[in-house]
C-alpha cells in the first residue's frame, strides 16, 4: 500500500521544478494528483499515467479567486474530492532587493502569488477538503494543507530579497492560524519550509563560483538540498504519517537555521 493510497491531492505549480517532483512521488505513493499551474501541465500528468498513476490537469492563476475557485471545484468533480492540498506555487523575482530598492510592482507581484495565492488556495480548498471528510466519514481522518514558506520565514538573508523574504514570513504566519482554526475539523495545516535548493529559481542567483560559494558557506551540510528531499518532507506531511502534526513548520534546510558558524 502506498502512503496517499485514496488521497486526491491538488498541487499548484506542479508542471515543473520542485512541483513537478512532488507530483511525481505522490503519485509513485498511491495518490491521485491533479497537476495545478499556468502552464501547461500534461507532460506532469502523461509520465504518472504511463507508470501506472492517477493523475489530471487544471489550469490556474492562483492570484485570481476565479481562477483558484475553478480549479478547486474541477478536481472534486473530476476527482471525487479533495484531501491534500498542496500551494507549492511561488515567484522569486530577479528585481526583488532590498527594502529601499525594491519597486512597488516586484513587491505586489510577489505578494499576490506567493501569498494571496496561498490564501485563496486555503479559502476554497477547506470547504472541499469538509465535505470530503464528512461524506467519506472515516472516524480520525484529516485532510492536510501544505503551504511553501521557506528557510529565510526563520532568518533574515543577507542577500536582499525583501519582497520575497516578507512573502514567506506571511504564509508561515497564516498557515499557523488556520491550523489552529480548522484543527478540530480535521484539517491540518503546515508550512513547508526548503532551505537553498538547485532549482531553476535559485540556479540564476548561482552564475558564479563565489555566488555559489556565498551561500554554501553558510550551510551545515556543506551542500544545496535536492528537489526529492523537498518532495519526501511534503509526503510525510500530505499522509497519515503526520497525523497528530498541524501548525509547525518542517525546515528541510540542511541545518542552515540551526547554524551560527559552520565546519570549514
Amino acid at each position: 500500500m502506498g502512503r496517499l493510497d485514496d488521497k486526491v491531492c491538488l498541487i499548484t505549480g506542479a508542471a515543473a521544478g520542485l512541483g513537478r517532483v512532488a507530483a511525481l512521488r505522490f503519485a509513485a505513493e498511491g495518490g491521485t494528483v491533479v497537476v495545478a499551474d499556468r502552464d501547461d501541465g500534461s507532460s506532469t500528468v502523461d509520465e504518472i499515467t504511463a507508470a501506472g498513476g492517477r493523475a489530471g490537469y487544471v489550469p490556474i492563476d492562483v492570484g485570481d479567486e476565479d481562477s483558484v475557485r475553478d480549479a478547486v471545484a474541477a478536481t472534486v468533480t473530476g476527482f471525487g474530492g479533495l484531501h491534500v492540498l498542496y500551494n507549492n506555487a511561488g515567484v522569486s523575482l530577479g528585481d526583488d532587493d532590498g527594502v529601499v530598492e525594491t519597486d512597488g510592482s516586484v513587491w505586489e507581484t510577489t505578494l499576490r502569488i506567493n501569498v494571496t495565492g496561498v490564501a485563496l488556495g486555503c479559502k476554497h480548498g477547506i470547504p472541499a477538503m469538509r465535505d470530503t471528510l464528512a461524506r467519506e466519514d472515516r472516524p480520525g481522518a484529516t485532510a492536510s494543507i501544505i503551504n511553501v514558506a521557506s528557510f529565510v520565514a526563520h532568518v533574515g538573508a543577507a542577500t536582499p530579497q525583501v519582497a520575497y523574504t516578507a512573502s514567506k514570513g506571511a504564509v508561515l504566519s497564516m498557515t499557523r492560524e488556520i491550523a489552529v482554526i480548522h484543527a478540530r475539523e480535521g484539517i491540518r495545516a503546515n508550512a513547508l519550509c526548503p532551505g537553498p535548493v538547485l532549482t531553476p529559481l535559485l540556479a540564476k542567483y548561482l552564475d558564479t563560483p563565489e555566488a555559489r560559494q556565498r551561500r554554501l558557506v553558510h550551510i551545515p551540510m556543506g551542500r544545496f538540498g535536492e528537489a526529492e528531499e523537498i518532495a519526501a518532507g511534503a509526503l510525510f506531511l500530505a499522509s497519515d504519517d503526520s497525523s497528530f502534526v498541524t501548525g509547525q513548520s518542517l525546515l528541510v534546510d540542511g541545518g542552515i537555521t540551526a547554524a551560527y558558524t559552520t565546519p570549514e
